[in-house]
């Protein structure tokens, strides 16, 4: 592992962006249940990554049930 950041969305941490050397890709390590289906999905580079996990995460917030 060559360097790594952290994927946050409004405070809440979601996972890392985990940087493959031989693959010159990133490969994001899901810590937040909502964004499991993204876990070792692999994309050229964070900007692409971080739009899919926000993405993701905000979509699961809307579909989640909020509390009375």
């Amino acid at each position: 592992m060559l360097s790594s950041k952290v994927i946050h969305v409004d405070g809440v941490f979601l996972g890392t962006a985990i940087m493959c050397g031989s693959l010159n890709t990133l490969r994001f390590y899901a810590t937040h249940e909502s964004v499991r289906a993204l876990h070792n999905a692999c994309m050229p580079d964070f900007g692409a990554l971080y739009a899919q996990v926000k993405s993701l995460f905000n979509r699961s917030r809307l579909l989640t049930p909020q509390p009375a």
